[in-house]
């Protein structure tokens, strides 16, 4: 019962995500909705598949480790992605442009 809890948490973290993705006004805000949703959505919805699975303990912990990689790997693509859409000159939306106070 709880596995079905961690995929509903996750199927709508994802879905505010993609929410995201369609109503926030430029890269920097959609790729920041996207990035954290799809974190949280992704680990919880692989919590409930090692929670459901009946593979033997290292098969569950593939999950884990898989949910792992997620957490680190995301934000730092997410990082690079929104540096690179800097650097190519798409400025934000936003009152404070941090990249410009590191670049000054």
């Amino acid at each position: 019962m709880i596995e079905w809890a961690f995929l509903l948490f996750g199927l709508f973290i994802m879905l505010f995500g993609t929410l995201g993705l369609l109503r926030f006004p430029d890269v920097y805000t959609r790729l920041h909705a996207t990035a954290k949703c799809d974190t949280g959505g992704a680990i919880s919805i692989l919590i409930a598949l090692a929670l459901a699975s009946d593979l033997p303990l290292a098969g569950k912990l593939k999950f884990f480790v898989i949910a792992f990689m997620i957490a680190m790997i995301n934000p730092m693509v997410s990082h690079a992605i929104a540096r690179a859409a800097y650097r190519r000159g798409i400025k934000p939306k936003a009152v404070v442009d941090m990249y410009a106070w590191d670049n000054s």
